[in-house]
């Protein structure tokens, strides 16, 4: 795996484009990372529904739960599916859309300065994540911390750390001790 640092891409990843981004203030170089989960509907895997999400393709007539999130424009510059498949959507030196109103490290909008990352999954599932998903995600750290040395082991955080109150994920199940190695 490999960050081409002129264009923001993973050499690896299947790259589709998110209209849910623009540039980063001051054009600075990314400093933390964000882990996230999702799965729509929730509780179900596989689908094409979240790469429909984060293009804005979401079929609101299709499940009862996307008329409730239709109207939302966010993504996330890397989604890894059960199976391991790296998504991109944002090249890492522009801003995705994922933190929303958040904090981190006493320092507030968050995807100024973060690189989002969606595991395919559920914040209150039992399940937890697979082993290819912390394989890839593992892989995914190293690689952008060569790139971006600034992004510290101690500078990698939750959704829920970062939005205390109002977001969950990646929940109890996610196992931080799997990226760590």
């Amino acid at each position: 795996m490999r960050l081409d640092d002129k264009t923001g891409v993973i050499d690896i990843a299947e790259y589709i484009a998110s209209p849910n981004c623009d540039e980063r203030e001051d054009h600075t170089d990314p400093w933390v990372i964000i882990i996230h989960c999702i799965s729509l509907p929730p509780g179900e895997y596989g689908g094409s529904e979240v790469v429909d999400f984060f293009t804005n393709k979401l079929d609101e007539n299709s499940h009862p739960y996307f008329k409730e999130i239709k109207h939302l424009t966010v993504s996330a510059h890397f989604f890894i599916t059960r199976e391991g498949k790296l998504v991109q959507f944002v090249p890492t030196h522009q801003r995705a859309w994922h933190a929303g109103e958040s904090y981190c490290l006493g320092e507030p909008k968050v995807n100024d300065f973060s690189v989002g990352i969606e595991l395919e999954g559920l914040d209150t599932a039992t399940d937890g994540f697979t082993d290819t998903q912390y394989k890839t995600l593992t892989e995914l750290i190293g690689c952008l911390q060569a790139v971006y040395p600034e992004i510290k082991t101690n500078n990698i955080f939750a959704h829920s750390d970062i939005a205390i109150g109002r977001k969950t994920d990646p929940g109890a199940c996610f196992d931080w001790q799997r990226i760590y190695v």
